[in-house]
């Protein structure tokens, strides 16, 4: 049984993905930050871990190098929610074997780690082949809220005035998980 190491300071989204990760087969301990990283590292063998780039006080590529020295063949995907050229390509010089803008699933993590062949396939499509895959509306609408609220930094207020939204709506539709597609 592959372990997946998942580092993620959203402790509902980090708990989500690791129970993607169990209903697969696979054993998932999702932790928040770096020193419960390390510690779990250290008592128990993983395959492979999953970094959230900005953790709360830490830095991604900080979890991801002591991880590394820990164990240096251990693969490291990154996930972010505001990537960028830059942070991608000193992710990948570090070691990283992918960079993962979320919202992500766990089936993009194990097609990043390699490990999606045999475990299971991918989900169906319903679309023609050749045919763009098209975002649905609720996707796009959730992104763009996603993207706003980081230009503000996070304060929601503020997001709601320049999306000209009510502060409670905008916080009901951040509090619903990301769509699928």
């Amino acid at each position: 049984m592959q372990a997946i190491l998942i580092i993620e300071d959203d402790a509902t989204f980090g708990q989500r993905l690791a129970l993607s990760f169990r209903r697969k087969g696979y054993r998932a301990e999702a932790v928040r930050d770096g020193a419960s990283a390390l510690g779990a590292l250290r008592s128990a063998p993983f395959d492979a871990a999953v970094v959230d780039l900005c953790l709360e006080g830490e830095n991604g590529l900080t979890v991801m190098r002591q991880l590394r020295e820990e164990v240096p063949a251990l693969p490291v995907v990154i996930i972010t929610g505001y990537g960028s050229i830059a942070t991608a390509k000193e992710a990948l010089k570090l070691g990283a074997i992918d960079y993962l803008t979320k919202p992500t699933d766990a089936f993009q993590i194990e097609q990043a780690l390699g490990l999606a062949s045999g475990v299971e396939s991918a989900p169906p499509t319903h679309r023609p082949p050749g045919e763009p895959d098209i975002p649905s509306l609720q996707r796009v609408e959730w992104e763009h809220l996603q993207r706003v609220l980081a230009d503000v930094g996070g304060n929601i207020s503020e997001a709601a005035r320049r999306l000209g939204i009510e502060r409670r709506t905008l916080q009901r539709k951040l509090a619903k998980y990301a769509p699928i597609s």
